[in-house]
């Protein structure tokens, strides 16, 4: 029997949300990009940084809080942006539905 796998894997969620917590303060990243660079879910990125930092370091809990907020208020913006990229490309060709598989 293994003892001790509770600790380890405290450990490891631990200084997982650090390393996100860290990323996403250096970057200003979103928490998209965060899974995406980490090779995790956004809802894993999101319990580490929101939930789990907090009671592990609150200062770097507060940067990124402030981050996150600032993402959340910025997404209806960049989802607009986002499609009017998608549909003037569209309109000049450039941009398929085979090409954006």
């Amino acid at each position: 029997m293994f003892f001790g796998g509770n600790e380890i894997l405290n450990q490891f969620v631990e200084s997982r949300a650090v390393e996100l917590a860290e990323y996403i303060s250096k970057n200003k990243a979103t928490v998209r990009d965060a899974a995406k660079i980490f090779g995790i879910s956004k809802s894993t990125v999101h319990k580490d940084v929101s939930e789990r930092l907090k009671n592990i370091n609150t200062k770097l809990y507060s940067e990124v809080k402030n981050i996150l907020e600032i993402n959340k208020a910025q997404r209806h913006i960049r989802g607009g942006i986002a499609t009017k990229t998608k549909y003037r490309k569209l309109n000049t060709g450039i941009y398929t539905y085979e090409n954006n598989r």
